[in-house]
């Protein structure tokens, strides 16, 4: 089974003086179901480049949690880890797939601006665009509404939120909703990232 390397929230916990890497435990269960050996990545720099080289997996799952730093967030370890993710995939040719913040990582490497936004927290609404129309979870209080020329829209709300978004020369897709808090996993997100990873 081909693996499929997935990063982590960081939670602080102020009465241990400790900062825990954690994770859903459906996004391994959506992983497993899409085919793949998921395997969670620490937020430790030094770490991901060489985590990368030696498993060497067919693709790069950028998850949610956490608020970039520049944003509000207080994960700075995280930032760096995920930017250099994105770095080692694009050098080594390796398929991202980034969901909610692993969207807005991808979307402020390529210079996209965030904005708060209201309406988009803990409900589900409609999307439009290239990938048709249906309907979404939605967890999050940023979002874009305007894309750099490296990335091409797939998807957007009623209200502009994009959505969805591809990078244009090279296997990097995201979207802001979770596929795995979707009970059962929506086939669509599965046939989604095998294609991306080529499964």
């Amino acid at each position: 089974m081909r693996s499929v390397l997935y990063t982590q929230r960081v939670d602080v916990i102020e009465s241990y003086k400790e900062r825990r890497d954690c994770a859903d435990q459906n996004i391994p269960r959506f992983l497993s179901e899409c085919g793949y050996l998921p395997i969670p990545l620490p937020n430790v720099c030094g770490m991901a480049r060489g985590l990368v080289e030696e498993i060497r997996p067919c693709g790069i799952v950028l998850t949610g949690g956490n608020s970039l730093c520049k944003y509000g967030g207080n994960a700075p370890e995280r930032d760096e880890a995920e930017r250099i993710l994105i770095e080692t995939a694009l050098e080594k040719g390796i398929p991202v797939y980034g969901f909610c913040r692993g969207m807005q990582v991808i979307l402020d490497y390529y210079g996209c601006k965030l904005t708060d936004v209201q309406g988009h927290i803990a409900v589900r609404h409609s999307v439009a665009g290239m990938m048709g129309n249906f309907t979404v979870n939605s967890y999050h209080s940023q979002a874009c509404l305007e894309v750099t020329e490296a990335l091409e829209i797939l998807a957007q709300a009623e209200d502009g939120v994009v959505e969805a978004v591809r990078v244009k020369d090279r296997p990097i897709l995201a979207t802001m909703w979770h596929p795995e808090r979707e009970q059962p996993f929506a086939e669509t997100d599965i046939t989604r990232v095998r294609a991306l990873f080529k499964a």
